[in-house]
């Protein structure tokens, strides 16, 4: 497994649970493209095991519409909420 990598990574905000399997993403960029507060972006320091540039939250103001989860053609992102 590449050095850094967690599956899955878990990021506990607002009530909600969002779960990223990093080790599946390819890297396509479209949860990126499409959420509204700009929680995601294709990280620039981390390799997974198939050679991609996986996704990554860089904040904390995901407000689990689940559009990147619903965009991601590898269900490599999963949006709970607890409330």
């Amino acid at each position: 497994m590449a050095k850094g990598i967690d599956i899955p990574i878990q990021n506990r905000n607002a009530g909600n649970i969002v779960s990223e399997n990093q080790v599946i993403c390819k890297g396509c960029g479209l949860c990126v493209s499409v959420c509204p507060k700009s929680v995601l972006a294709l990280s620039t320091t981390k390799i997974n095991p198939a050679g991609y540039n996986p996704a990554e939250m860089i904040n904390e103001d995901c407000i689990a519409c689940t559009s990147c989860a619903k965009m991601c053609p590898d269900c490599a992102i999963v949006v709970e909420r607890l409330d």
